[in-house]
């Protein structure tokens, strides 16, 4: 390596040619034949000996850093043991899924006709009742004008029977005028009055009919989708865009059957959201369904969270309703419990050898990760929280916080 002297100036190299030179005159002529090879074995001699005592200092230290790290300790990092913790735990039952906004209406065309006016794209806020677009349809305009006119014609046929029927009366009372052609302007007064009302009849319906060209928003909120363009002939039924109200964001999951005899509306719920990790939110239980699935015995349960404006529908949570008031429980990690049933346990960490300890655990907290251990462990005891099984009674380290990550265990050699 470098630094390290070459062949021919190691003392075992000038050691090996002084032996030849101080030969006899005798032997001189039978050494010359072997010179080269004698040589060749001394500078290959030398060789090694240099090697050996430059590759000592690393073979040295693997011996140390065997002696310092034996190869069945098991070197753990901070993050791979947490403390058993005695914590407030309130009781719940959780429920996952995508966040969906509570309000969802899908704008429908209600006439036939050919769009007009449609400004409003995806992302676009709108207001309750506000005209998002217009159905241009030009048969339905000329039907309500005609409603409006047969009214008015009515209205002038009323008034002229009116005038006949007191103008009968005030001959019939003078005796100028019969019986029956008064009867006869009573008759055609009540006539005209009945055509009056059916031609305004009409003209309501003429004129709703009319109204439903205007496309309106059913509430605040965002359109969220639309399907049609400005120009385009559109049918009734046919949607023209969605709308949405974000205000109130809603998590419909499902509880076991025998978990629903806990949960009421106006339940206090908890929320935690992947797009904000570290961050809980408050909410609500809306509605508890009255009814189990048949199939599955669970039960329809809906969680809704109030949108500070940060919040996107389709975001991916958790949310548990709170059904329990909170206790001092001791609390490990939920990744820390291994086995199952009567097998439960957890590996700890005491002194530098890791135990196996049976647990008896409770309730669970999922919007945090812990779990409660009822029986087992004590407060301040170190548990293993990595997945993998590590032997009990095998030696381990814990690395401090910010120490560097341990190098490989060198091999033995033989």
């Amino acid at each position: 390596g470098p630094g390290c002297p070459g062949p021919d100036h190691h003392p075992a190299g000038r050691h090996a040619a002084g032996a030849a030179l101080n030969r006899t005159d005798g032997d001189r002529t039978k050494m010359m034949r072997y010179r080269s090879a004698s040589r060749s074995a001394g500078l290959a001699a030398a060789a090694a000996l240099v090697l050996a005592a430059c590759g000592g200092g690393e073979g040295e230290a693997a011996e140390a850093r065997g002696a310092a790290e034996p190869e069945n300790v098991v070197v753990l990092g901070p993050r791979d043991v947490a403390p058993v913790q005695s914590t407030s735990l309130a009781s719940g039952v959780a429920l996952t899924g995508s966040l969906e906004p509570f309000r969802v209406a899908e704008v429908k065309a209600q006439v036939p006709g050919v769009v007009r006016g449609l400004e409003v794209d995806r992302g676009s806020g709108v207001g309750n009742g506000q005209v998002l677009a217009r159905i241009e349809a030009q048969g339905i305009q000329s039907q309500a004008a005609g409603a409006r006119s047969g009214v008015a014609a009515a209205q002038a046929q009323v008034s002229l029977a009116r005038r006949q029927l007191e103008s009968a009366r005030t001959l019939y009372q003078a005796g100028a005028l019969s019986e029956l052609d008064f009867r006869a302007a009573e008759a055609q007064f009540q006539a005209a009055q009945a055509q009056l009302a059916a031609a305004r009849s009409s003209a309501t319906g003429a004129s709703e009919q009319a109204g439903r060209t205007a496309v309106r928003a059913p509430f605040a909120g965002q359109v969220s989708e639309r399907t049609v363009n400005e120009g385009e002939a559109v049918n009734p039924g046919q949607t023209i865009v969605k709308v949405v109200s974000s205000e109130f964001l809603e998590l419909r999951g499902q509880v076991p059957v025998d978990q629903a005899n806990q949960v009421r509306p106006g339940q206090p719920a908890e929320f935690t959201l992947t797009a904000f990790p570290g961050r809980t939110f408050s909410g609500t239980v809306a509605r508890v369904d009255p009814v189990a699935d048949a199939a599955t015995r669970q039960v329809g349960v809906t969680l809704r969270l109030r949108n500070d404006g940060q919040l996107i529908a389709g975001m991916f949570a958790t949310g548990r309703v709170v059904t329990g008031g909170g206790r001092q429980a001791l609390v490990v990690p939920a990744a820390a419990v291994r086995g199952q049933g009567a097998d439960q346990h957890v590996l700890t960490v005491v002194g530098d050898s890791v135990v196996r300890r049976p647990v008896t655990v409770g309730e669970r907290d999922d919007a945090r990760g812990v779990v409660a251990v009822q029986s087992g462990l004590n407060a301040g005891e170190r548990v293993i929280v990595t997945p993998g099984n590590v032997p009990s009674g095998a030696k381990v380290r814990v690395q401090a916080a910010g120490a560097a990550a341990p190098a490989a265990a060198p091999g033995k050699e033989d």
